[in-house]
């Protein structure tokens, strides 16, 4: 029997009377789930500790939930412009496959929508439903025991590109409740507001009365199997939409909303205006530990923190922001942040900024605006999977970052050019502009994408099609994938990245300088000066308040054996590790290169894939992601992935 005629008469049966008391509208089948009580959660350890804890959860009422996610063609009904979506990025085309692309926000105005067309009461159901019907009194990992049927498996792994699934319904065995689809095929929205559990029982328990994100249950195609378990829990932006998350009905006389009351999250964080004081000496400052995980953790910090940026605040504290997480893979990846406190030596301890759950969030760029102290963060969030296909979401805050507005997403569409990278910008004509990353792959470039509304929407003026860097022409990319760029008083841009490297005329591989003058539509190529960059680096690059450029990257790469040639000389010496460079003439010369030491000998951790180095007079810091601001006392502070380094260009400037 072939796929197709299995799952037609598998739709069938779910439609029809068999044991259970079902009824059709709109073509929509409904299972009679009953009353009863449950075990809610799981023990919590590691990744999933917002399973926990285990719970006691009454049901009280019988209720009708569907007994497949709601499909294109039973949703069309409600919208017909949907139809449009179909087969998008090769994804849903039939009528019996569950519609996706489908906000949370769309979801629930189907069910007011059908409500209104039926006479009856349907709604999103609770979290807590949910994972009570797809249990069926099961407390195995899934409803049918700890191994999930291979009939179905569709592509139970972490995505790199898309990989074509049929997410036709109801093509597997149902529960013991006749629900399908329970695990697997789509993520699905359930009317809570992600928070928390509580312990003690709880009767009919809807949730928060309000949060950041929505809960997604069941997990879905394209993602290891271990998110499809009956007790996982995802969540969403309510405004995103994707390829992986549809939802499913209930019928129920209650209309159940959040009752938890919110605690607001807020820092304590100084209010007073910072009075910035000019630094006329040479200044290096001894380095110091910026990640420094916290005593007492509710939300549990990884052991890979990595890809950091830097701001300054209007009080005069500086704040560092990164990602943690056990694999860059991961689904569990969180934003983390830690502040030095203005006059203060040590860093605070880390704490969680924000986390969209089970999703991955590659990339953070963070930067105040002089003009008005908003400070803004722009940063991807994934589907399910890895870095290629994320959206762009934007936080802000108006108080030094003691409180942050709701996340929202900012550029919509899951896809390439979206990883961001540190280094956001103002341009001349009030432009926000940032780098990300046209594609995971070293040799893919970078796209620069803008805001001309204040960090509302953000958009690249290379579409979404990113062109592959062709070394001696003109490509829309940026050459080089982490890019950081700079505007250059004629309104160009200027960037510097790792990857794309260019043969100069002496046959020495450079790092690759990108030119655009159409606001990152189209650029030009050529070697620069520096060392190409290899894995565990990234350059960072800032245009200092005194008008020099600086450019801070790496000599040859640690694990590589590179000639004398190829070896970076400063001061008529081979040195290696961090070099900070400083151009007068916007571009062209770099007369200043200075390695960042001050030449006394320690033994350091670089954290993320650096771990222990030297520093000494002759050699500084490895490797690590670089990221850079300088506060209006004229202090440059630069960030690795551990490491915060203080100096000011009067230092850069002596001998």
């Amino acid at each position: 029997m072939n796929r197709i005629l299995f799952c037609f008469i598998m739709m069938v049966s779910a439609l029809a009377a068999t044991g259970q008391e079902k009824q059709a509208d709109y073509g929509i089948g409904f299972a009679e789930i009953p009353a009863g009580s449950f075990y809610m959660g799981s023990n919590g350890y590691g990744l999933t500790y917002d399973e926990a804890p285990v719970h006691e959860v009454v049901i009280s009422k019988p209720f009708r939930m569907s007994v497949t996610e709601i499909t294109n063609e039973q949703y069309e009904r409600f919208d017909p412009s949907h139809r449009k979506l179909r087969g998008k990025q090769g994804f849903s085309y039939g009528d019996n496959e569950a519609a996706v692309f489908v906000s949370w926000h769309e979801a629930d105005e189907f069910c007011r929508w059908l409500s209104v067309e039926t006479g009856k009461s349907y709604r999103l159901p609770t979290e807590a439903e949910w994972e009570y019907a797809c249990r069926a009194g099961s407390y195995m990992k899934y409803s049918m025991g700890d191994v999930l049927p291979a009939e179905s498996m569709k592509n139970q792994k972490e995505h790199h590109s898309f990989v074509q699934v049929d997410l036709t319904v109801a093509c597997g065995r149902p529960n013991a409740f006749g629900l399908y689809d329970m695990h697997g095929n789509v993520e699905e929205w359930c009317q809570d507001w992600y928070g928390p559990y509580l312990p003690g029982v709880q009767i009919d328990p809807a949730g928060w009365s309000d949060g950041f994100y929505k809960v997604t249950r069941g997990g879905s195609h394209s993602t290891p199997v271990e998110y499809l378990r009956s007790a996982n829990r995802m969540g969403m932006i309510p405004e995103d939409r994707h390829f992986m998350t549809g939802f499913r009905i209930v019928e129920a006389d209650t209309v159940l909303a959040g009752t938890i009351p919110c605690r607001e999250k807020a820092f304590p964080v100084s209010q007073h205006a910072a009075v910035w004081t000019d630094i006329d000496d040479a200044v290096f400052m001894e380095p110091e530990v910026y990640i420094r995980p916290p005593e007492n953790q509710d939300v549990p910090m990884y052991h890979h923190n990595h890809c950091p940026s830097v701001t300054w605040c209007s009080n005069g504290d500086i704040l560092a922001v990164w990602f943690s997480t056990e694999t860059e893979y991961g689904r569990e990846m969180s934003i983390w942040h830690s502040r030095l406190r203005y006059g203060e030596d040590e860093w605070d301890e880390a704490s969680l900024l924000c986390s969209v759950p089970d999703r991955n969030m590659t990339g953070s760029s963070i930067w105040t605006d002089e003009e008005t102290g908003r400070i803004y963060l722009l940063n991807g969030v994934e589907a399910g999977g890895w870095w290629r296909n994320l959206a762009l979401m934007s936080i802000y805050s108006d108080d030094n970052g003691a409180t942050w507005s709701r996340p929202a997403i900012v550029s919509p569409e899951h896809e390439p050019g979206h990883q961001v990278i540190s280094g956001m910008i103002k341009s001349r004509d009030g432009l926000l502009m940032n780098a990300c990353d046209a594609g995971p792959d070293n040799n893919e470039g970078s796209v620069l994408q803008i805001s001309a509304d204040g960090g509302k929407t953000w958009s690249s003026l290379c579409g979404n099609k990113p062109e592959r860097f062709v070394d001696g022409g003109t490509g829309n990319i940026i050459a080089g994938i982490h890019a950081s760029i700079v505007q250059l008083k004629d309104g160009s841009i200027m960037a510097f990245g790792r990857g794309n490297d260019i043969t100069d005329s002496d046959g020495i591989k450079r790092m690759p300088m990108s030119i655009s003058h159409d606001n990152g539509k189209t650029w030009t190529y050529s070697a620069s000066v520096f060392p190409p960059i290899s894995g565990g680096q990234r350059c960072t690059m800032t245009r200092l308040r005194e008008g020099p450029i600086l450019l801070v990257s790496f000599t040859h790469h640690p694990l590589r054996a590179p000639s004398d040639d190829q070896r970076m000389r400063i001061d008529g010496k081979i040195k290696s590790g961090i070099f900070a460079a400083v151009s007068y003439d916007e571009g062209k010369t770099w007369p200043v290169v200075k390695l960042i030491t001050d030449g006394q000998r320690r033994i350091m951790d670089g954290g993320a894939w650096t771990g222990l180095f030297e520093m000494d007079e002759d050699k500084a810091e490895p490797r690590g992601y670089m990221a850079v601001t300088q506060s209006p006392d004229g202090m440059i502070h630069l960030l690795s992935s551990r490491n915060h380094y203080r100096f000011n260009l009067e230092w850069l400037e002596q001998k």
